[in-house]
This record gives structure tokens, C-alpha cells and sequence, in this order.
């Protein structure tokens, strides 16, 4: 992996690599993963794995929820609010 690769671009390969109809169709960053059949349920938990791993996060049971993994860019988005929560984990809402 190159030191400037982008977490989507981490993303993106391994659903790629992983994934049958999204090498075949090719993906956008805001495609619907899961309402296009690229992912099903196993495919989610590959997936979550993956990011776990990858981005060195934990995903609670909570955060299993399709808008969460519904595309790559919501996906990106995820991990980034998580990597935050992980520098700032006693962060206290504001309002």
C-alpha cells in the first residue's frame, strides 16, 4: 500500500478485490452498495472487518447500520468520525 493512498482509495480496492459485480460494474465513490447487490450480509461483515483492521477501529453493534456502510463515501465518512472519537475519546458534546 503507498503511503499517499487515500482511506477511499483503501476502500474502493478492497471492495474491488473482494467483490465479483462491483469489479464488473465498476463502483462510484456514491454508489449504493447494498441497494445495488455489490454487498449483501456476508459481505457487510467482510467489510466491517476489513475497516477494523485496515483503519485500526473498533465497530460496535450499534454502528452496524446501513447508512453507515451504504456507500464508499459514507463509509469514508464513517471511519473518519471514528479515527476522531479514537484522538479525542473523552470528548464531550457540545449545546
Amino acid at each position: 500500500m503507498s503511503a499517499a493512498q487515500t482511506t477511499s482509495d483503501r476502500i474502493r480496492d478492497f471492495v474491488l478485490a473482494k467483490f465479483p459485480l462491483a469489479r464488473k460494474r465498476g463502483i462510484k465513490e456514491s454508489e449504493p452498495l447494498l441497494d445495488a447487490g455489490i454487498l449483501d450480509s456476508m459481505g457487510v461483515l467482510d467489510l466491517v472487518g476489513f475497516v477494523e483492521q485496515e483503519f485500526a477501529i473498533r465497530i460496535s453493534d450499534d454502528e452496524l447500520v446501513p447508512e453507515n456502510f451504504e456507500s464508499i463515501e459514507r463509509i469514508v465518512g464513517f471511519v473518519s468520525r471514528k479515527q476522531s472519537e479514537d484522538v479525542y475519546p473523552n470528548r464531550v458534546g457540545i449545546g
